[in-house]
């Protein structure tokens, strides 16, 4: 790969900028939020965040709008216990993890409807919406099938969508280097009952290297209709990415390149019957996906006969129901889901092959369908100042057998602010139609995998303050069969094997402060800060191979966030991770093992803010720190960008 050169004079200006902001008075007070009475889903039954037995980090509306960051991939990699690692920039293509589980052991929710790519987790962030849709972010840390069902292995991600009407029409657009350009309009309308919004957005670049371009277009439509006793949700939305694949799956082929189109429907109705709430959800999300190991076929040998098609269909639907009693909560429901796939590399055999849609002369010729049905019921009880949430899980597979997945939930609360945590969980995973069936010169799936599982301990502390929220915790997960790609010694492949078990222990802490809150003092110059650190060592019983996934994990993880005024209507945000990897990878170039570095990435940021309109620069890797998220892949050095942002009430009487 070529070394990376820009002109950073523009770079080292803008730090010395940034640097000396800390000099300036303070005049203006940022909005905040009160995080204890934000509702989350981290249960069967809602319930507000200062309720919560387990650890949800929530990402707030105001924290996503003043991260030096330009979409959710990158903001997720800044997020506490997430491990996000890019193959490309700016939305292309990023596998994301919780405390050292593998990409595929994460369940991505939109408006609490899973998303995850049956194919593969490389998918399942093709989200439709964009980084200005999103209200809010929980991040579920730990094992959740007993609460979200299957594949909720590690953790669980809710990006969930809104819109304030009182700013009804929204425009931004923005640029930077290597001919970055892009731009977002949306738009919110409420008459009488019914609550429309529209978005759309698009960004292209012409990359950072040679073939890092992109082109990324996203639509999301979203309404909500409010009756006597219920409320109907409808979403819509459509992703569409071209990219090149600079040595994404292959170092020997830089010249690959991606594309993928994503469809998404939801529909969710929540109802009041007597003293039940019920919801019911039916959605459908379409994957279509195109992969070039030679562009355009510019200097392919003549074994290269055809690119790899795939086309996935998920289709589910669920039901829960919920009351209160003098029992305390219950909750109970179900879930139906099936997932098919059409390939000309995945799958068993086709009797009749299938066009491929938009392609000439391509075929679909292998394929596979499975449902998958699971029934839940958890109860909720509390004594004084001791709550517990026990639950199960039933799942059954058509691949697989029915199994069942117990787990419960405990806090104590020792005074107003401070509460003891604990709980016990097991999840399951089943495993993708790349991990059975994808075969190459250099990677032999399995059909035969069985189903990974786990047992996780967690135990901690959460202190919730008016201006401090802090937790502490340490957890152990137990997992068994666990999916993974290996190689042994003596061979040339990697093989997907269920392996043994692997323990991983970890700890965590983190505090976010809200320095106006805590000084009472609206011109205090600091708005805000917030530290994380999580620890990870997780170990293998079997040494007798070479782990591609579930041994790559962050033994080290600290990020660090704050923002502080400057002068008038400027502030500024700062965003820093340092990360230090397990594991290596080999070097193409020299063929030797390589041991991924520790890295620091810093994300700086300035905003002006008057009345409706916002203007910024911010800066990606403003150190210009050298680092891979994968091996051979190397990411972007420092990168400047800036743009403006228009929030306008259209209904606003004058």
């Amino acid at each position: 790969m070529n070394k990376i050169t820009i002109k950073t004079c523009h770079s080292y200006y803008l730090l010395v900028l940034l640097l000396i902001s800390f000099s300036f008075p303070v005049f203006s007070q940022s909005d905040t939020v009160n995080i204890d009475q934000v509702e989350i889903t981290s249960s069967r039954i809602p319930s507000l965040y200062s309720e919560s037995s387990r650890i949800v980090n929530i990402i707030t509306k105001e924290q996503i709008n003043n991260a030096a960051v330009k979409d959710i991939h990158d903001l997720l990699k800044f997020a506490v216990g997430v491990d996000c690692r890019q193959r490309g920039v700016d939305g292309v293509q990023s596998d994301i993890s919780i405390r050292g589980g593998t990409y595929d052991q994460v369940l991505i929710l939109l408006n609490g409807i899973p998303l995850n790519d049956p194919q593969t987790g490389h998918h399942t962030l093709n989200l439709p919406v964009d980084i200005q849709n999103i209200q809010k972010i929980e991040v579920l840390e730990g094992p959740a099938c007993r609460i979200y069902g299957p594949n909720a292995f590690s953790g669980a991600i809710n990006i969930i969508t809104g819109n304030d009407l009182d700013k009804n029409l929204v425009l931004s657009l923005h640029g930077g280097e290597h001919n970055l350009m892009g731009g977002f309009l949306s738009y919110a309308q409420q008459y009488k009952n019914i609550h429309n919004y529209i978005s759309f957005s698009r960004k292209k670049s012409d990359g950072y290297t040679s073939n890092t371009d992109f082109d990324i277009t996203q639509f999301f439509y979203q309404s909500a209709m409010k009756l006597n006793n219920a409320k109907i949700d409808f979403q819509a939305g459509y992703t569409d990415k071209a990219f090149g694949a600079n040595s994404f799956y292959s170092s020997k082929y830089p010249n690959q390149f991606e594309n993928t189109k994503t469809t998404f429907l939801g529909l969710k109705l929540n109802a009041k019957h007597g003293i039940i709430d019920a919801m019911y959800n039916i959605y459908w999300r379409r994957n279509q996906d195109r992969f070039e190991l030679f562009r355009n076929n510019i200097d392919a040998p003549n074994w290269y006969k055809n690119h790899n098609y795939h086309l996935t269909n998920s289709i589910g639907g669920n039901f829960n129901y919920s009351l209160k009693s003098k029992l305390g909560k219950t909750a109970f429901g179900g879930e139906f889901r099936n997932e098919g796939i059409l390939s000309n590399v995945l799958g068993e055999a086709l009797n009749d092959t299938v066009s491929v849609q938009g392609e000439s002369n391509a075929l679909y010729t292998r394929g596979h369908a499975r449902q998958n049905i699971s029934f839940f019921i958890e109860q909720s009880y509390n004594i004084k100042n001791f709550t517990a949430s026990a639950g199960l899980l039933a799942n059954w597979n058509s691949d697989f057998d029915w199994k069942a997945y117990p787990g419960i939930d405990f806090s104590y609360q020792i005074t107003k602010k401070i509460k003891f945590i604990g709980s016990v969980n097991e999840s399951m995973r089943v495993p993708t139609y790349t991990d059975l069936y994808y075969s190459s010169a250099t990677n032999i799936g399995n059909p035969n995998l069985k189903p990974e599982t786990s047992l996780t301990y967690e135990l901690g502390a959460k202190y919730l303050g008016n201006a401090i929220d802090f937790h502490l915790v340490a957890f152990r997960r137990e997992g068994k069969n666990l999916i993974d790609w290996v190689k042994y010694p003596d061979s040339t492949k990697w093989e997907s094997k269920n392996i043994t078990k692997v323990n991983t222990n970890g700890i965590e802490v983190s505090a976010n402060v809200n320095c106006l809150k805590l000084t009472k003092n609206k011109h205090f110059f600091i708005d805000n800060f917030s530290l994380s650190y999580s620890y990870l060592d997780a170990t293998k019983v079997e040494n007798a191979f070479v782990s591609k996934y579930v041994m790559d994990y962050l033994v080290h993880k600290a990020d660090f966030s704050l923002k502080h005024k400057i002068y008038k209507n400027f502030f500024a945000v700062w965003n820093l991770s340092y990360q230090d990897r397990n594991g290596t990878y080999l070097e193409y170039e020299t063929g030797n093992e390589k041991k991924y570095l520790p890295i620091l990435l810093v994300n700086p940021k300035i905003v002006w803010q008057y009345h409706s309109l916002q203007t910024y620069v911010e800066a990606s890797n403003i150190l210009n720190t050298d680092y891979y998220d994968y091996g051979n892949i190397k990411m972007p050095g420092r990168w400047i960008s800036g743009g403006l942002k228009l929030d306008l009430n259209l209904n606003q009487k004058k």
